[in-house]
């Protein structure tokens, strides 16, 4: 049996004395991609160290990479800009459902809402925006509101607000079974925990790699199944089409462009300085193993949801929670504002959202960093 996951913090530049668990934010970066950016800026220097197979190797390692961890085809795996990029190039090539419907959840994260939104718009149909009841189940009212009618689903496989996971499955099958496509944004869970694009049936899944995958900002990848294939993309970069190795003869002029969902690569995706960052983020994750990660932060946090249970704090809604990224209420009694100043002075680093502390933990994270955010609250209610 395998041995349970270290703590990983040597791989990382964070200093002792803070105690960063906002993962969510955005992710601190590891010695090896710090080390790979280094490496592609010297290179910058001298352009004639530059060779053809450097605009499209990194690339393809970078679509191997990410494929294997989500169970997908390297070809179906491009590399785009933003997650708002690559939304935007599946939704328009879907043509809604006549008197149809889109359905994405309260709160979704603006990218995706907006580019929902927008193609609601464009094709006649109606924007469904299902809640969280306080006593419901998200998940079922979810599945609930997928019906015939549903051209389009898009959500976040966690909640990037509170962690709630849906359950990407039965979601998946359910549009299956009524026709609808299935988008996915896995930005806030992808790399953290398992997903499998097959399993789930997913459509289209776009993740930033700033957060969980280790990567840089200005990178996003996106699996989008075969289906759309023969799409129309946003852009017509020249690295997409066929043959275009060829250096010499580019104004031979491609009609083809190259296997799967090549089409949709965002021009000058072979970005020499952020690529070899991904990819060394990519490997890393890959070495670890998500389900490693998952349950190394089960772990992490058993002690900080044991202090909450003692002072009173309700947490059976953690169970619906990742355990990489989770939503606490502040617990009563502790101003918000007073809850920031001694976090801030302890040099803990979360997010507060509205009434909530979202923690966002990973394989750098140590029992120091929960004591830390523990010691933080105790001296809060002490006041």
């Amino acid at each position: 049996m395998r041995r349970p996951m270290n703590c990983q913090k040597h791989l990382f530049q964070l200093d002792q004395d803070i105690h960063y668990l906002n993962c969510a934010y955005k992710a601190p970066m590891l010695r090896s991609a710090e080390n790979a950016c280094i490496r592609a800026l010297k290179r910058e220097r001298i352009p004639v160290n530059l060779e053809v197979k450097d605009f499209f190797d990194p690339v393809t390692k970078a679509k191997e990479l990410f494929g294997k961890l989500i169970g997908g085809e390297a070809d179906q795996v491009v590399l785009v800009s933003s997650c708002s990029y690559g939304f935007a190039s599946a939704l328009q090539n879907l043509e809604g459902k006549k008197d149809g419907k889109a359905i994405t959840v309260s709160d979704e994260f603006p990218s995706g809402y907006f580019s929902l939104e927008r193609w609601c718009k464009e094709n006649n149909n109606a924007l469904e925006v299902v809640a969280q009841t306080a006593t419901g189940n998200w998940n079922q009212n979810l599945l609930a509101s997928i019906t015939p009618d549903t051209s389009v689903v898009l959500i976040s496989s966690v909640h990037w607000m509170n962690g709630y996971m849906f359950d990407l499955e039965a979601i998946g099958k359910k549009c299956k079974e009524s026709g609808a496509i299935f988008m996915v944004d896995g930005t806030q869970s992808v790399g953290a925990k398992p997903i499998d694009v097959m399993a789930c049936k997913i459509d289209v899944l776009v993740c930033a790699t700033y957060k969980w995958l280790f990567g840089p900002y200005g990178i996003a990848v996106a699996y989008i199944d075969k289906k759309f294939n023969f799409g129309k993309p946003l852009e017509e970069a020249w690295l997409n089409r066929e043959e275009a190795e060829k250096f010499e003869a580019l104004t031979q002029y491609q009609e083809n462009y190259k296997a799967g969902a090549a089409r949709f690569n965002v021009g000058e995706s072979s970005n020499f300085l952020l690529v070899p960052v991904l990819n060394a983020g990519l490997q890393q994750i890959l070495d670890w193993q998500p389900e490693n990660i998952k349950k190394y932060a089960e772990t992490l946090r058993a002690p900080l949801i044991q202090y909450l249970e003692k002072i009173g704090v309700q947490t059976t809604s953690l169970n619906s929670k990742a355990s990489h990224i989770f939503a606490l209420p502040v617990p009563a009694g502790v101003e918000t504002e007073t809850l920031k100043t001694e976090l801030a002075k302890r040099q803990v680093f979360v997010s507060i959202r509205g009434p909530y502390l979202r923690v966002a933990i990973h394989l750098f994270n140590t029992k120091e960093d929960i004591q830390a955010l523990i010691d933080a609250i105790d001296a809060c209610l002490s006041k």
